[in-house]
């Protein structure tokens, strides 16, 4: 599984072959299930995780036991709590596998040792970093202003390979919606283009 990660580092950074084996020494995989945690609330979160195969969630619980979703994480992206991982403090949110899912797992002192080490590693993830917050502010301002159709319509258009992977009832909760919401919202797209 090593090798889905050469092959998302290849297309945005040139490495040389031992800065390859570097980072892959220091990499290990973990395989979940469908439904098996990657992290539990309450536990302290100490990596950086990039998924090679599979689908996770990330989401907290209310005291009423309801699930919101905080986001989702598909191949080639990234996922983890940043809060736990860069202040040491227990994780407010849950991670599990909505698929069977295989995880590349980087400790964060061999991740910051990476970046040290390796310029273009440490640039790539400064760029992601910038997409991520820009990111969180557009799904901020999408929650904050747009009907629950257009919430709907914009996470379509936005992640259409998340759409028919992930549970409606999960995707509800990632809008902030209700499922009866979100399936009446469905069906009047639905005649809107018939």
């Amino acid at each position: 599984m090593y090798e889905v990660f050469q092959s998302y580092l290849n297309s945005k950074i040139k490495l040389s072959e031992d800065q390859s084996k570097y980072i892959q020494s220091l990499s290990t995989i973990k395989k979940l299930r469908k439904r098996q945690y990657l992290l539990q609330e309450g536990d302290i979160w100490k990596y950086n995780a990039f998924v090679c195969s599979g689908c996770l969630r990330t989401y907290s619980l209310d005291d009423k036991g309801y699930e919101h979703i905080i986001g989702f994480a598909i191949e080639n992206w990234w996922l983890g709590d940043r809060e736990s991982l860069l202040s040491g403090e227990p994780s407010r949110f849950n991670i599990d596998a909505i698929e069977d899912s295989q995880i590349l797992l980087i400790t964060k002192e061999n991740f910051d040792k990476i970046c040290q080490e390796i310029p273009p590693f440490n640039n790539m993830v400064n760029s992601i970093l910038q997409h991520s917050f820009i990111a969180s502010q557009n799904r901020i301002h999408a929650a904050i202003s747009y009907s629950a159709e257009e919430k709907y319509l914009n996470f379509v258009n936005k992640y259409p390979a998340l759409a028919n992977r992930v549970p409606q009832s999960m995707i509800a909760s990632y809008l902030g919606i209700t499922p009866e919401t979100l399936s009446r919202v469905r069906n009047q797209s639905v005649k809107k283009v018939k």
